[in-house]
């Protein structure tokens, strides 16, 4: 019997049943102690010293809180109460489900769901936790497989590049050590961009401005044009995580357009960190695909100017880690500007 009320169903027909069966136990006691109503009394007079007539005074009448107003109220109100609570039973194991998933979304290492509750609340917790750990296994297993790709063949690729030297001509020497850096350059950027997606960090309190304004000023010291501007409060994010945002499109603007300006916006509601370039542009159809691994374009974003296509990706994984977005934008005047949006709540 108390598996039976161990569901959902079984909870929420429990409340309504006792709910109605006590409403229905006060409305039978009330109506019990009144009793119907009396009949009219009728007038009875009494023969008073001189001759005079004088009326009896009238029973005792029932009191206005006797009749059914009461009773139904009472089976009004209890019924509005099992029904809220009925309600909450049933969303609160939906509710636990998708803060759960939402937190998934941003961290596979995030907490397990709890498995308690109604059955069908254990059984979807349950289901929820098993996906989970599939999920981490096998991005785990992807990451491991294509780490230990990218590491092994590093091994050939670096003999190739000396029995270059073995090859007479000089133009067909120089574009295959070419072809050879672009692949090096691209494992390594892979095996950057599969640390990226394994590393699991916390929040923490930090000060970006403090961080804009360091990352500014060590770009000015290599002799970049990097400039910045604007102020804002300390906000709630994983260090790494932005700070390999902002690297990614700083290098972005400066390979592209040879400077860059930060600028810093704040409200109450969210923090918004734009990364500001005059250079070629993207067109708006290209703009979301540049975010695709290995997406590069032509023209003057090629290869040839550097970078193997990781980097707006890396970018805007590391914005959606945060809880935030990555935009692209066309700067006035012509150039890329990159809008990132983070959260204060």
């Amino acid at each position: 019997m108390r598996n039976a009320f161990n569901t959902l169903f079984g909870r929420l027909f429990g409340v309504l049943l006792v709910a109605i069966v006590l409403a229905h136990v006060l409305a039978f006691i009330w109506f019990h102690h009144y009793g119907p109503p009396p009949p009219p009394p009728q007038e009875a007079y009494v023969e008073q010293p001189g001759g005079s007539m004088a009326a009896l005074p009238k029973a005792h009448r029932r009191p206005w809180f006797g009749g059914p107003l009461v009773p139904l109220t009472f089976q009004f109100v209890s019924l509005i109460i099992a029904a809220w609570y009925g309600a909450k039973l049933l969303s609160r194991p939906i509710q636990r489900l998708s803060e759960a998933a939402e937190r998934l979304s941003l961290d596979l290492d995030s907490p397990p769901l709890d498995e308690s509750g109604p059955r069908e609340a254990q059984r979807a917790a349950s289901t929820f936790n098993l996906m989970q750990r599939r999920i981490r296994e096998q991005v785990s297993q992807r990451a491991r497989m294509l780490g230990a790709v990218s590491h092994d063949l590093r091994t050939p690729l670096s003999r190739l590049k000396l029995r270059l030297e073995q090859i007479e001509d000089t133009r067909l020497q120089g574009q295959m050590r070419q072809d050879l850096d672009d692949m090096i350059g691209m494992l390594d950027a892979t095996l950057s961009y599969l640390h990226e997606q394994r590393t699991s960090e916390t929040r923490h309190w930090l000060d970006v401005q403090a961080l804009v304004e360091s990352m500014s000023e060590n770009a000015q010291d290599q002799g970049c044009d990097v400039q910045f501007s604007g102020s804002c409060a300390p906000l709630q994010v994983q260090p790494m995580a932005l700070r390999s945002c902002l690297n990614n499109l700083i290098d972005n603007a400066l390979r592209y357009a040879g400077t860059a300006r930060i600028e810093l916006v704040d409200s109450r509601e969210a923090l918004v960190i734009r990364v500001i370039d005059h250079g070629p542009g993207i067109a708006a159809d290209k703009r979301e695909a540049v975010f695709e691994p290995f997406y590069r374009l032509e023209g003057s974003r090629n290869r040839n100017s550097g970078g193997v296509g990781l980097g707006m990706t890396i970018s805007k994984e590391a914005a959606e880690r945060l809880g935030g977005r990555l935009d692209l934008e066309e700067t006035p005047g012509g150039g890329l500007t990159a809008v990132m949006w983070l959260p204060r709540s």
